[in-house]
């Protein structure tokens, strides 16, 4: 524990009279010595910078690969997806050396691959022209003929349908009217004379 000398103490008088002239009432002050250098606040120390550690350069990170590209998004040649367990798979009993078995699974996917690259090479841009341009051809032969043809029957057919269904009535109608009026007093009756001829052939 730290003992405080008298020099850091300070006394203070409190004075009852109202008249003394002092501003603050009761109280008058005095000029006390400054306080002893233990007392006293040191302006404080900056705490140490903590050393800067030596700049490395960044190593280079190596790039991703992207990944592959979906050209079946829609799955419309799922079916063409043929492996080796798909055309090549051998029994229990009668098995191969495995390095022929190895050999002929490398060889059908070397042969596969590379005989669909060759013909993908030769044929893929002539035959996407040509289905490019089929499809062109649908397009605009949809657009411009088709489409249009539907809208104009859709549009001119309710008149033909109203003027047709007038002819109908107006000209049609009573002839055949007339026609079954006129065939309906007729009437077949078969004797018995008639149904004989036809027993006698069953009968036979």
């Amino acid at each position: 524990m730290m003992m405080v000398s008298e020099d850091g103490m300070v006394e203070c008088e409190i004075d009852s009279d109202d008249s003394s002239g002092d501003d603050d009432a009761g109280v008058r002050r005095i000029d006390a010595p400054p306080p002893p250098p233990e007392f006293a606040s040191k302006a404080s120390t900056p705490a140490p910078k903590p050393p800067t550690p030596p700049t490395v350069p960044p190593t280079p990170v190596p790039p991703t690969p992207a990944p592959p590209v979906d050209r079946d998004p829609y799955g419309i040649n799922r079916h063409l997806k043929v492996e080796v367990s798909d055309v090549l798979a051998e029994p229990a009993s009668p098995r191969s050396l495995d390095q022929v078995w190895l050999y002929s699974v490398l060889g059908f996917e070397k042969a596969r691959v590379c005989t669909y690259q060759v013909l993908s090479l030769l044929l893929a841009v002539p035959f996407a022209f040509l289905c490019g341009v089929f499809l062109a051809t649908l397009a605009c032969l949809h657009v411009w003929f088709v489409v249009p043809c539907v809208q104009l029957s859709n549009t001119f057919l309710p008149c033909v349908r109203s003027v047709w269904m007038c002819a109908l009535n107006v000209f049609i109608a009573p002839c055949c009217a007339s026609v079954a009026l006129c065939c309906s007093q007729f009437a077949v009756s078969l004797s018995s004379k008639d149904w004989q001829p036809t027993r006698d052939k069953e009968a036979v």
